[in-house]
């Protein structure tokens, strides 16, 4: 199913963790439990896994949002008019909704490490081609603000940028950019107020080697592009020449 392959050091790293898994959680689907799936699938099954909802095109050529029916010129869907966004564009791997969905929750939520061989797996088919196409020379996750990851533990958007950098070859530059206030969650918020809520809340640290860099934003999902594009802009304003997304899933 996947066709990207992490390097021989990280392979033999995986094959150490994914044997540590298999003594502690039994070889079954942690979604559906109903059918045989083990560390390597990121214990979903293959029945849950045709479930997925792959993004293909054609979508919005700013944001990704598929659009139906067929486009034959580039478009742009009505949120990316009314907003001013900052990445060159963004894509994603899958849709957010059904298994997907649940297993993002659990994994960022409930601790859920299992599950980052299946979400990791899904960037990496979708995004490593189009990234060693098209020259980026940069992998950047977005930052939780400190109180915030201490709180969950980890950054999932680091994490999921690690495998995409092995995918690739490119370097994950983590130490770039910071959350330098806290903001609310986004998840229940308007459009408008994510925008207000991230205002000014990301910037470039100190001594990082941001410009004339092309660089990929990672993070895990993506729904009107509010936080995207404010880590975008201050990338750019630090003199970054061009900025993309890619996330494993996509609002809807």
């Amino acid at each position: 199913m996947w066709s990207q392959k992490p390097g021989t050091t990280w392979r033999r790293w995986q094959r150490y963790w994914e044997a540590l898994l298999g003594l502690v959680y039994p070889p079954v689907c942690q979604v559906c439990r109903q059918e045989p799936a083990g560390p390597g699938r990121g214990y979903v099954g293959r029945r849950c896994c045709q479930q997925v909802r792959w993004l293909r095109p054609p979508w919005c050529a700013k944001c990704g949002l598929p659009i139906p029916g067929e486009a034959t010129v580039p478009f742009e869907c009505a949120n990316c008019r009314e907003l001013a966004l900052h990445f060159r564009y963004a894509r994603a791997a899958v849709a957010a909704d059904g298994v997907v969905l649940e297993v993002i929750h659990r994994y960022k939520y409930q601790e859920a490490l299992w599950f980052e061989p299946f979400l990791a797996r899904l960037l990496v088919r979708a995004a490593a081609g189009p990234v060693q196409r098209e020259g980026w020379n940069a992998i950047v996750p977005v930052p939780l603000h400190p109180v915030r990851q201490r709180e969950r533990g980890f950054n999932q958007a680091h994490r999921l940028a690690q495998w995409l950098g092995r995918a690739t070859g490119l370097p994950v530059e983590s130490g770039w950019l910071e959350r330098s206030k806290p903001t609310s969650t986004q998840t229940l918020l308007s459009r408008d107020e994510r925008q207000r809520n991230v205002r000014e809340a990301f910037r470039v640290r100190r001594g990082a080697v941001v410009s004339g860099r092309r660089i990929i934003l990672v993070d895990d999902v993506l729904t009107t592009g509010a936080t995207t594009s404010a880590c975008a802009l201050a990338l750019r304003r630090a003199g970054a020449a061009e900025v993309c997304v890619w996330t494993v899933a996509r609002g809807l």
